[in-house]
């Protein structure tokens, strides 16, 4: 099974699924994923949420961590997020994160959210734990 795959597979059931979240590519430093703007992510103003925005950064911070670790003997925790909402968003809009630093405890990524026309409409920072679990 590949990444993607993989991480479309770990979201079922999950707030992932239903925001929509879907990844769709992923290098050595970087994870994409895209999200709709549906009744499920919107204000009642019909455009993008700034908590499903958060939550989008979020997911695709986290998952781009997860590939970063040796998930046998590793996990990750949220540790901080956050982020600057720069542009209404609506359509369908994509998230790229980049990571920043790999620390052997400490993952620190860059997420950018862009609108389908490239538009940034949010741009978030969050750092994840990497914990020991076996």
């Amino acid at each position: 099974m590949d990444k993607i795959e993989l991480l479309n597979q770990r979201g079922k059931g999950t707030m992932i699924e239903f925001l929509g979240i879907r990844f769709t590519a992923v290098g050595d430093d970087y994870l994409e994923a895209t999200m709709p703007i549906t009744e499920r992510t919107c204000t009642p103003a019909k455009i993008g949420h700034g908590g499903a925005m958060m939550a989008l950064a979020e997911s695709v911070g986290s998952c781009l961590s997860f590939l970063n670790i040796d998930s046998e003997k590793q996990d990750i925790r949220g540790l901080e997020i956050n982020g600057n909402h720069l542009s209404a968003a609506t359509g369908t809009v994509t998230a790229r994160a980049t990571l920043l630093h790999r620390g052997r405890r400490t993952h620190v990524s860059e997420i950018k959210i862009r609108n389908e026309k490239g538009k940034l409409v949010n741009v978030s920072r969050m750092t994840n734990f990497v914990i020991d679990i076996a």
